[in-house]
Parts: C-alpha cells; structure tokens; sequence
C-alpha cells in the first residue's frame, strides 16, 4: 500500500516506516510541518537542508509545509489530500506510541483525506522500543530537550548508557511526553550517514535546541 510517512526527522517516525516497510507498506512520500516562515520544523527545530539531506539518503522526496499552529490541521489535510492526488498514497504512516489524542488527530486528519492512518509503534513498551531502534541499526543524536534535562544532553548520540541516564532522571527513555527530540544520522534504510555540521546550543523558554551554523 503507498504511504505517506510523517517525517519529524527523528527516531520514531525513522523506526515507523522501517516497521510500515516490513508489514508490507510502501513508503513514497515524506511529510513535515515547518514554522511560519519554512526555514526549520515545527517538531524538532530541524533546519530544511538537514530535511533535504535526510531525503536524499533515502532516495524519497520531502514535502515541508510551512504553517502556524493555527493554520496547522488546515494545511496538514490539504497536504494529504494533494498527495493522495500526486502519489496515490492510501495510508499515512506516524511514530507516536500511546498519546490518545495523538493518534484521535492522525486519524481524524486521515478520515478527511480518505486514507488510512498506520501506527507501528502503538502501544509498544518504551525501554523494549528504544533497544529495537538502537538494535536494528538507527543512529540519532538528541537535537532538542527540556531544561530538565539540560544543554549537556544537546548533541549526544543515543545509546545503552545514555538510556540508563534518561531513566536515572526519570525521563521516558522514547521522549515521548516531549522531553526531547532527536535526528536520525544513519539507518540501514540510508545510503550514507547524514553529516550535519557545526552548532551551537540555544534556549527559547522551557526548551534547549541545537542551532546550526
């Protein structure tokens, strides 16, 4: 079945499709939703050339959309219906785990597109999910993260010692409540690692990000 995959550029979406493609999915279509101006995601803070390069290792193509919050499901569903038209996708692939009103969006947002809203991970226990990911090849750096955890976890490749520490602070090791959020470097459905070059590390309110240069 071609499918949509709903593209943060971290690991869960990442570990979705890798899921969605072994259940028999075909992926053909990234999607991500950018801030107002479309110069970085919405979700990650991820800027549109890591995006791009991201795609580019995958051989896919990216569609980013920019939107404010307000604009948001508005755009999202004529996105979906766009690509229904131009790709013949019947289902949207996401990574959400168990947020309820996560999965009541994707598949009210779906319904109004006329396709199938697919979550591979739901439900999944988070340290067995978080081991698989590591287990089957992903490489993902943490990119943003509460001030719980703090800028010293800015930048750190995920791995069975960073998860101890994540849960020595009490943090869900998948991110899932949005303590943090990474960026797939590497997975086996990538040609090449994706390089991302210098940052540096910023904070906007409650959260801390990295910032390329």
């Amino acid at each position: 079945m071609r499918s949509v995959v709903s593209w943060s550029g971290g690991k869960d979406s990442c570990y979705a499709m890798m899921q969605a493609k072994a259940a028999g999915y075909q992926p053909v279509v990234l999607l991500n939703m950018m801030n107002e101006n479309g110069q970085i995601s919405r979700s990650h803070g991820l800027p549109h050339a890591v995006l791009m390069e991201q795609a580019s290792m995958l051989e896919m193509v990216v569609v980013t959309v920019p939107a404010s919050w307000e604009s948001y499901e508005e755009r999202f569903i004529a996105t979906l219906q766009q690509l229904v038209e131009i790709y013949e996708v019947k289902a949207a692939v996401f990574g959400d785990i168990d947020l309820q009103p996560h999965r009541d969006w994707e598949e009210k947002v779906c319904a109004a597109a006329g396709i199938e809203a697919v979550l591979p991970l739901w439900q999944q226990p988070r340290h067995q999910l978080v081991m698989e990911m590591l287990q089957s090849g992903i490489k993902t750096m943490i990119v943003s993260c509460n001030t719980h955890l703090g800028p010293d976890f800015l930048g750190r490749i995920l791995d069975e010692d960073l998860v101890k520490e994540l849960e020595a602070k009490g943090v869900d090791v998948c991110g899932e409540n949005g303590e943090f959020h990474t960026l797939v470097l590497d997975c086996p459905l990538f040609k090449h690692p994706v390089s991302v070059g210098a940052y540096t590390k910023i904070q906007h309110g409650d959260y801390w990000f990295l910032q390329w240069e």
